[in-house]
Formats: C-alpha cells, structure tokens, sequence
C-alpha cells in the first residue's frame, strides 16, 4: 500500500474522469493514487449506459484523441452503435453507443 505522502499525485473519485486523470498523470511517471469509497465502483457507469450523444460525444472524441481508455472500453463493451441527427447537418451529427454496463 503506497502511503499519501509518497505520492506525486492524489485524484479524489474513480468515476470516468478519475480513472482518465490517473491513467494520464501514471504514464507521465507520478505516482498517483485514487481514493474512493469503494474499490468495485471505480470506473463504473452511470444509469445511463451510454457514451456519445449530442454534449459528451465530443468530450469522448477529445478523450480519445488523447489517448484515454473511454472509446476503447466503449468499442469493446458496446452493444448498439448509432449516429445521432443523421436528417440534420453534418454540424449536429453525433456518434453515441449503448455498453453493457456489467462489460464496462
């Protein structure tokens, strides 16, 4: 067990932006560590087992482009692959993915 005051450093949640933030600061050498209140929770999906859509669709695309693990645990626990506003403008086309959220 690594002692807090060895660590360079501390992310508070292991929800989707805790796990993108350890994962970043750990490959640039830190040593980082996550709290959260319980060890089964980090990384998991909300009620909503969806990635893209309209908002988060480009948040996901940017944390893909820098190379976070939030498009790869989608491509690999997705069960339904859609592309949003297709009657629209190529402006408002979203790319969104149903997962399984057990997978996930």
């Amino acid at each position: 067990m690594v002692t807090l005051r060895k660590c360079d450093v501390i992310v508070i949640g292991g929800g989707h932006a805790g796990i993108e933030a350890s994962l970043a600061t750990s490959r640039m050498g830190l040593k980082t560590v996550i709290l959260t209140m319980s060890e089964d929770a980090i990384g998991r999906m909300s009620c909503n087992p969806s990635i893209g859509g309209s908002a988060k669709g480009h948040l996901a695309r940017e944390i893909d482009a820098l190379g976070g693990e939030m498009g790869v645990l989608a491509d690999r626990t997705g069960i339904h692959f859609r592309m949003l506003n297709k009657s629209k403008g190529f402006a408002v086309w979203s790319p969104r993915c149903q997962d399984d959220r057990d997978w996930y």
